[in-house]
């Protein structure tokens, strides 16, 4: 019998809730997609709940808790973590030297976000420095190294000498993401209007969203903003001429206001095509929330011909679009191409990769 053996680092301890959302939705796909004979084994950090999470048969609990046990990867003490298939969600990965031809012995690790090489000042200096040495070991240790879009797999592949390891696997939104039955008063609470766009993005790929605003007569929410982005975010939105009270700088929300944000939207804007999985941008098209996005880098890839694909000059125009007439038909877009997203697809994909291995 084949042990698929699943690294869940943030069971308990949570620092990055999208990635650990992304960790628990393909641990479900994997135990609704596995083939005969092949079970699924938890790997997680001391502390975390002694029963086996959604979709894994058994759970192995190791001594360390989550911030010990990243600091020895880094310097490659795995003691007491075994061998046979194992397969990281992210880079936290217990990456070492393994023999893959007679003890079957293989390592999977994961990328979301090419950002700590590519803009390492947008992120802390700790977690790039992190996720730099942790690739470094990839480099030299992982059988493969998955990345969600083909054009982060093309970028990565010019910045590290992984040749033909790297795999595009894409991810999706949280199991039961939905918009929730509380969602009006959500929007009231967070202080939405009739009429507004949430968007995503930096200070500087902003200010063309906020003229648009400006253009329909909609205020303009900003998603998982910095916790110091505020003041810049707002300059930038009362020079596009959007007062200050309708322009909404929030940090990181949970599902639940996302959703309700989300789905009450004339549109979502996506202005930032930095080389990392667009979470946000996953979570319109699955509610049918019509999709707008700066061309280029993963959002060709990601909405593809789901919504519509501008240059910042061409914002104004698709919002118009987004607000009137071309509503119904971008909906009907955002959610067929949804469907290209799902745990269960990436899960099957990842039961291939290690059959291919």
């Amino acid at each position: 019998m084949a042990v698929l053996r699943v690294v869940i680092d943030q069971a308990k301890d949570v620092v990055d809730p999208d990635q650990a959302d992304a960790a628990r939705g393909l641990l479900h796909g994997l135990g609704a997609t596995a083939p005969q004979r092949c079970t699924i084994e938890a790997i997680v950090p001391a502390g975390a709940e002694s029963e086996p999470p959604a979709g894994a048969d058994t759970l192995r609990r190791l001594a360390l808790g989550r911030r010990e046990l990243g600091a020895a990867w880094q310097l490659g003490v795995v003691a007491g973590v075994g061998g046979g298939m194992i397969h990281a969600p992210s880079l936290f990965a217990p990456l070492t030297k393994h023999d893959k031809v007679n003890d079957y012995d293989q390592t999977v690790a994961t990328v979301w976000d090419l950002r700590p090489w590519t803009a390492p000042e947008q992120l802390p200096r700790a977690g790039v420095l992190w996720q730099r040495a942790m690739m470094k070991r990839a480099v030299k240790y992982a059988d493969a190294v998955v990345v969600p879009t083909h054009e982060m797999a093309e970028r990565l592949g010019g910045l590290v000498k992984l040749r033909d390891r790297i795999r595009v696997i894409p991810g999706a939104v949280a199991p039961g993401f939905a918009i929730p039955h509380d969602a009006s008063e959500r929007r009231v609470a967070l202080g939405a209007p009739a009429r507004y766009l949430v968007a995503t993005g930096r200070a500087e790929t902003l200010e063309p969203v906020f003229a648009a605003a400006v253009a329909a007569d909609a205020d303009a929410f900003v998603l998982d903003a910095a916790d110091d982005a505020a003041p810049s975010i707002a300059e930038r939105a009362v020079a596009a001429g959007l007062d200050a009270p309708r322009v909404h700088v929030l940090s990181r929300r949970d599902a639940e206001d996302r959703a309700a944000l989300l789905g009450g939207a004339l549109g979502f804007v996506a202005s930032d095509p930095a080389p990392a999985w667009p979470w946000r941008l996953v979570e319109a098209l699955a509610l049918g929330v019509p999709v707008i996005a700066r061309n280029g880098g993963v959002h060709a890839d990601v909405l593809a011909d789901g919504g519509l694909l501008v240059e910042p000059d061409g914002y104004a125009e698709a919002v118009q679009q987004a607000a009137g007439e071309g509503a119904r038909r971008l909906s009907v877009l955002a959610a067929d191409r949804s469907r290209a997203y799902s745990w269960e697809g990436a899960a099957e994909r990842v039961w291939a990769l290690h059959a291919d291995l």
